[in-house]
């Protein structure tokens, strides 16, 4: 099956969202939430995770997240990185209970796409305090991809991981996942990058951009938001029409997409030190806004 067919079979299975001109989303992806390890890369930018995705919540967004938010290639268990993030999954389970969480799988949380794993270990949770099993995300579903349609214009946005670019790590995923657990985790714990990753492998990278933007290009410039690559990418009006929202895991920042009053943004969270001194965490605009509108074909 070719990357074509993928991202074909992915679009026509998508979860449907409706949208128009109030709605407010706000875009993540790669977050590699781990256990609290050295070879946690989230685990950098965790307090700049919490601190952006509050303030999504109390703003009124809805959270899509565009796969691999939790590292199981990794790690063995989903628990493990429960306990170790615990106060950003609570939060996450404020915006479920609210009808605002949309969950994509990606190549590292691909265990996702069957509903009996996501069952048993997403649904609920044992708390200590209690000795009982606690709702988390019960019900939830995780989705190969979403189409956001607004509700007047009819246009689409196709927000997928983009793995399905990626040959060797949408079908031959497992095995990916045994050499990480056996040989790259212990690896990068000492610096030494993963190069089966498209993210740490510059080659592989512009592949699979270059697949996904002749696919774009098939579906009449339809707009498609991804991540996988942890390379930011808004394209100028008149371009293909290829978004990436980055990653949570760059070097003291985390980078997303919001969509709001139609538009679209491409945004940084960071720390820096103020006048006086104290440490502060700031959002940063890096592109746009831009209309949606913008981008539309006939």
């Amino acid at each position: 099956m070719s990357s074509k067919s993928r991202l074909n079979n992915a679009y026509k299975n998508a979860k449907r969202i409706a949208f128009n001109d109030n709605s407010k989303f706000i875009l993540f992806s790669d977050c590699h939430r781990g256990d609290n390890s050295f070879a946690d890369d989230f685990a950098n930018n965790r307090n700049i995770y919490f601190h952006a995705l509050k303030y999504y919540y109390n703003e009124g967004f809805q959270y899509c997240e565009l796969g691999d938010g939790d590292e199981l290639w990794e790690n063995l268990t989903f628990e493990s990185i429960f306990h170790a993030h615990k106060n950003v999954y609570m939060l996450m389970k404020q915006f479920h209970d609210e009808g605002r969480l949309h969950m994509v799988w990606g190549n590292h949380d691909m265990v996702y796409r069957n509903p009996d794993y996501v069952k048993k270990h997403l649904y609920s949770f044992f708390d200590p305090k209690t000795g009982e099993q606690e709702d988390l995300f019960c019900d939830i579903t995780y989705n190969e991809a979403l189409v956001l349609k607004h509700t007047e214009t009819d246009q689409e946005l196709f927000l997928t991981h983009g793995h399905q670019a990626d040959w060797w790590n949408f079908l031959f995923w497992r095995w990916s996942r045994f050499l990480v657990r056996i040989l790259w985790k212990p690896l990068n714990v000492m610096g030494i990058a993963d190069p089966t990753s498209p993210a740490k492998n510059y080659k592989e990278l512009i592949k699979i951009e270059r697949r996904t933007k002749k696919w774009i290009i098939s579906k009449n410039n339809l707009i498609t938001i991804v991540g996988h690559t942890h390379r930011p990418r808004f394209p100028e009006p008149g371009d293909i029409a290829y978004f990436n929202d980055g990653s949570c895991v760059h070097p003291r920042s985390i980078t997303g997409l919001e969509i709001e009053d139609g538009k679209i943004s491409l945004i940084k969270w960071n720390i820096e030190t103020s006048e006086n001194g104290t440490l502060q965490i700031v959002r940063t605009l890096l592109e746009g806004p831009q209309k949606l509108l913008n981008y539309k074909t006939e």
